[in-house]
């Protein structure tokens, strides 16, 4: 399979991932990384993956080199993750700006664009559930609002014919990724997890799961404009997942999980919003609500293979472990 394919994000857990199934499939990319860019990150693609030095929060040289280059496939992954500590002004060049001037070269050359967002559209916690893409957007930080705001923008074009797919991943795990679930693990290992007194159901995403959606988008003719929310099949127990942790690390069953009343995180996360510290306040929604979402399209229009968090998850767990 030969294509031309532009990729942003490539030195980012995600885009690092699917790069690799790319080149696996033989299909030629050029990647757009930041000319400050460490190069051990970019070490195992330096001999089959064409680089190109660009700053997104440059909107200018961004729109030089989009003037001169055409692709088959843009693959916007790339994006400022999180709540980082940088001006509202870059975010919204990296994040907004930066996918317009791609969507507007993609419009203009009758390219593919597949743009990965995220259920964070629906703010932390979803304001139903499961969330389905009729559920009400909820700009809870300033991450969640850009990703709003380049979705709509991807369907206003879409209205001038551009030819575009949307990826809403779920948080997603897998080797190398130092995000929430490797911090579940460190604090079940360190018995420093604390869990409400009720059931709190998670929905969690495979990176090999989320590289199989990306790739089906990459083969397959779809409908401009639709939208794919990705997590592993089904929801999971958050104890359930922690009992699965411990006894995995400590070859023991826990004996029992550290709770404290759900009251006690309505306080937390009401402090959080005092003190404006948004990370803080996420990590303590994260854990004591629920918050999972629809995902049964995806499954049945990607023809995506059934992946169960607890039995794919000894797999990040195993790699914890190796690097103690």
């Amino acid at each position: 399979m030969s294509k031309n394919l532009l990729i942003t994000g490539i030195t980012g857990f995600i885009g690092r991932h699917v790069a690799r199934e790319l080149l696996n499939k033989k299909i030629g990319i050029t990647a757009i990384i930041r000319p400050s860019t460490d190069p051990k990150r970019i070490e195992e693609f330096k001999e089959n993956v064409d680089f190109v030095k660009i700053d997104l929060n440059e909107i200018n040289d961004l729109k030089s080199y989009l003037k001169e280059n055409t692709f088959d496939i843009i693959l916007h992954i790339g994006a400022v993750r999180g709540l980082k500590k940088i001006s509202n002004n870059e975010y919204f060049n990296v994040n907004v700006n930066a996918t317009e001037q791609l969507i507007i070269n993609a419009l203009a050359n009758n390219s593919k664009f597949i743009y990965c967002s995220s259920v964070g559209v629906f703010g932390t916690i979803p304001s139903e559930l499961p969330a389905k893409n009729s559920t009400k957007y909820q700009s809870d930080n300033y991450y969640h609002y850009t990703k709003i705001r380049s979705e709509s923008l991807i369907q206003k074009y879409v209205l001038r014919g551009l030819n575009a797919a949307i990826i809403r991943p779920s948080i997603t795990y897998g080797i190398g990724d130092y995000g929430f679930p490797y911090k579940l693990i460190k604090l079940v290992n360190k018995n420093l997890l604390f869990l409400p007194n009720e059931d709190v159901l998670i929905h969690l995403t495979s990176i090999n799961l989320l590289i199989q959606a990306f790739c089906r988008l990459i083969e397959i003719k779809y409908h401009p404009g639709v939208t794919y929310n990705i997590a592993d099949k089904n929801p999971v127990n958050l104890k359930e997942l922690v009992n699965f942790i411990n006894y995995e690390l400590k070859n023991k069953k826990l004996k029992k999980v550290k709770t404290l009343n759900k009251k006690f995180f309505n306080l937390f996360i009401k402090l959080s919003e005092i003190i404006k510290n948004d990370n803080l306040k996420m990590r303590f929604q994260l854990i004591s609500q629920s918050w999972y979402y629809d995902v049964s399209k995806s499954f049945i229009k990607l023809s995506l293979k059934s992946v169960e968090t607890i039995s794919e998850f000894k797999i990040i767990i195993n790699w914890y472990k190796s690097l103690r």
